[in-house]
Parts: structure tokens; C-alpha cells; sequence
């Protein structure tokens, strides 16, 4: 192929790359939590994730105390179920007391 195709195709390809939206944030301390402090996503993790996938519901963790019966309450017990569920697939992590995975249910109040 001419030189100017290739060009051409591959200016295209960053043309949609940069006009993409979607993905996660980037790993650091402002947007996700070390795993000694509960791990999950921050506040500002979650907005910025909010930003790069408009439309999306996603929430930060369910951590004060709630009423029996509220959404917040039906939440908890959503991800407590399907962590659950995670520390039967992931013995290990299961087993390991400062993995994310059970510093996570900690912080939910699993």
C-alpha cells in the first residue's frame, strides 16, 4: 500500500480513539482506595469514572449506618451477596485478611 494510505488509516484509528469514550480511571490514590483503608473507589474516582462513562449509576460504598428496608440497605445487601459469591471463586483471597476483596466487605460492613 501507498505511504499516504497508511497514514491516512492510521490517523483515522486515533481520530476514533480519542473521540471513544468508556474505560476506568487511572489507578492512583486520588481515585481508588489502598487496601489497608477499605479499598474501592473514592469519591473523586467515582466522578471521575462518572465523566468518561456518561449515563452510568455507578455509586461509592455503602459505609454509614442505614434504615432497614432502604435503598441504601438493599445495596449493601446486593454487594455483600455477590462478594460473597467472589470469596467462594477466590479461595485465596478468601482466606487472606488484608486482601481487597475482604478489606472491601470490611468497609461495606459485610
Amino acid at each position: 500500500m501507498p505511504e499516504d494510505v497508511l497514514d491516512y488509516q492510521e490517523s483515522v484509528l486515533q481520530m476514533i480513539n480519542s473521540l471513544s469514550k468508556g474505560g476506568m480511571p487511572s489507578r492512583n490514590k486520588q481515585n481508588f482506595r489502598a487496601t489497608k483503608s477499605g479499598a474501592g473507589m473514592t469519591t473523586a474516582g467515582v466522578k471521575a469514572y462518572r465523566r468518561m462513562n456518561p449515563g452510568s449509576k455507578l455509586k461509592t460504598a455503602v459505609t454509614g449506618k442505614v434504615k432497614q428496608g432502604s435503598t441504601a440497605a438493599k445495596r449493601r445487601k446486593s454487594f455483600c451477596a455477590r462478594s460473597a459469591g467472589q470469596m467462594k471463586m477466590f479461595p485465596g483471597a478468601a482466606n487472606d485478611p488484608n486482601s481487597r476483596l475482604r478489606q472491601a466487605r470490611k468497609r461495606w460492613k459485610c
